[in-house]
C-alpha cells in the first residue's frame, strides 16, 4: 500500500470549518442558557475546546467543555468523563468528535447521556467519511468525504494551530 498523503484541509480551511460549525451551534441554540460541548479524546476533545473558544466570544449563553474518554476496543461502553453526566440534565449536549467512520464512537458517546435527561442532543465531526455501521448521524460536519474503506483519514491538530492539516492516507 502506498504511503501517499493527499491534504484534503489545510490549517486555514479547518479554521473556516471550525468557525463555520460554531456559528450553526449558536443559531441552533440561540435561545438556551448553557450548552455542554461533549469532545470525546483525543481530537475529539481538541475540536470541542476550538469551538468553545469561539462561542464563548459569539454566543449570550455559557458554554461548558465535558471530555469523554472511550475505551474504543471494548466491545460495551466503558467511558470516562471529566464531571458526573448529571450535571447535563435538561441542557443541550453536543458531542464533538475529529472524524466520523463507522459511528461506533459517536454511538458511544451518545450511550454516556442515555440514563439523562436532556434537553437535546446534536453531533459535531469535522470530517464525515460516510461508512456508517451504526445508526449515527452528525448535525454539523466540516466536510464529507466519500472514500474507500481502505483508506485513512489523518486528523494533525496542534497547538500553534498553524500546522493543522487533514489527509487522506
Amino acid at each position: 500500500m502506498s504511503a501517499k498523503k493527499f491534504l484534503i484541509l489545510n490549517s486555514q480551511q479547518i479554521q473556516q470549518k471550525i468557525d463555520r460549525i460554531a456559528y450553526q451551534i449558536l443559531e441552533d441554540n440561540f435561545d438556551e442558557d448553557e450548552i455542554i460541548l461533549a469532545g470525546i479524546l483525543p481530537r475529539g476533545n481538541l475540536v470541542a475546546q476550538r469551538l468553545k473558544d469561539i462561542l464563548e466570544n459569539i454566543a449570550p449563553f455559557k458554554t461548558t467543555l465535558l471530555t469523554i474518554d472511550i475505551d474504543k476496543g471494548s466491545s460495551t461502553l466503558n467511558a470516562r468523563t471529566d464531571f458526573d453526566v448529571n450535571n447535563c440534565k435538561n441542557k443541550v449536549v453536543v458531542i464533538v468528535d475529529d472524524v466520523l467512520n463507522s459511528g461506533k464512537t459517536l454511538a458511544y458517546g451518545i450511550g454516556v447521556f442515555l440514563n439523562v435527561s436532556l434537553k437535546k442532543v446534536r453531533s459535531v465531526v469535522l470530517v464525515d467519511r460516510n461508512h456508517k455501521s451504526f445508526p449515527v448521524s452528525t448535525d454539523y460536519a466540516g466536510i464529507a468525504l466519500s472514500t474507500v474503506i481502505k483508506e485513512h483519514v489523518d486528523v494533525v491538530l496542534s497547538a500553534p494551530a498553524e500546522a493543522d492539516a487533514v489527509y487522506l492516507v
